[in-house]
């Protein structure tokens, strides 16, 4: 990944470019994903095609999802349907099948842990910043914790 303010080659997970300090997203000088000049106004790279522009109220929309999944994640975790809202269908069904049929067998012990680990993630997710959130949950795909 690049600087958007000084096309400095950074680390995805970088709060701030190590040659400029700022955000590595922050700017509008260059792609973040080839490194080449764009127009400032630019909303995708002639280079290489990406998006260079966020949709309008994006920074709503992620924190409303932070949000929503969180409180579901801590109301409805063992469930899984945390997972299903943020595209994780395999982790979703996992958890669903796992308090369904596990509870079944195990006196409702499984859906006990089920709900613990949604609880955990619940308050893991409310305690993120928006875009710790977005980078972790929604661009890097971290399924679990």
């Amino acid at each position: 990944m690049f600087c958007r303010n000084c096309a400095n080659e950074v680390d995805e997970k970088a709060v701030a470019c190590t040659k400029c300090g700022v955000p590595p997203l922050k700017g509008t000088r260059y792609c973040s994903n080839c490194g080449k000049e764009t127009l400032e106004a630019a909303i995708m790279c002639v280079n290489c095609g990406v998006s260079l522009k966020k949709p309008s109220g994006a920074a709503s929309m992620g924190e409303s999802k932070r949000i929503i999944v969180g409180i579901c994640a801590i109301i409805l975790g063992y469930l899984g349907i945390h997972k299903f809202i943020l595209g994780y269908q395999k982790e979703g069904f996992i958890m669903l099948l796992v308090t369904v049929i596990g509870a079944w067998f195990t006196c409702g012990i499984t859906a006990g842990v089920m709900g613990l680990i949604g609880l955990i993630e619940g308050i893991i997710y409310l305690l993120k910043t928006d875009e710790e959130f977005e980078n972790t949950y929604v661009t890097n795909r971290k399924p679990w914790f």
